[in-house]
């Protein structure tokens, strides 16, 4: 159970239906995620949170839609977020990861996580010189 009540669409006015309307043909969905109708007790931080959503997620940059949601999914494992894996694990696979393509993203989320922890726990030092072009001080 959620720690808090949710604003449901049927409730919503002013800038919260307007942000909700949004959300909705922004995502191809026809209901408002409950991240946002929580969100939504707090317009002014639901509307900040969804301007930053759009200005990221959902404009063509660098980065294609899969390689952004993988980010996403990768964060979201790392953070312990079980609402927001769900979310991330549907989203790399509509952007075409199929099961052995998740299998290696978790992999390498699992390789990295105890390198990190290795290398923070054991305070190895930076080495002399850089390598992937990166690294040396």
């Amino acid at each position: 159970m959620a720690s808090v009540e949710m604003i449901e669409e049927e409730t919503a006015t002013g800038k919260v239906k307007e942000i909700y309307d949004d959300i909705k043909e922004s995502l191809g969905i026809d209901f408002v995620p409950n991240m946002y109708k929580t969100m939504a007790r707090n317009p002014a931080y639901l509307e900040a949170s969804w301007n930053k959503i759009q200005a990221i997620m959902g404009q063509t940059g660098k980065l294609d839609d899969l390689t952004k949601a993988i980010i996403a999914l990768t964060v979201s494992t790392m953070n312990g977020c079980a609402y927001c894996i769900t979310v991330y694990t549907g989203a790399v696979r509509k952007y075409g990861l199929d099961d052995d393509g998740l299998t290696e993203v978790a992999a390498v989320i699992d390789l990295f996580n105890g390198l990190n922890k290795f290398n923070t726990g054991l305070d190895v030092e930076m080495d002399e010189k850089p390598w992937y072009g990166c690294g040396a001080h």
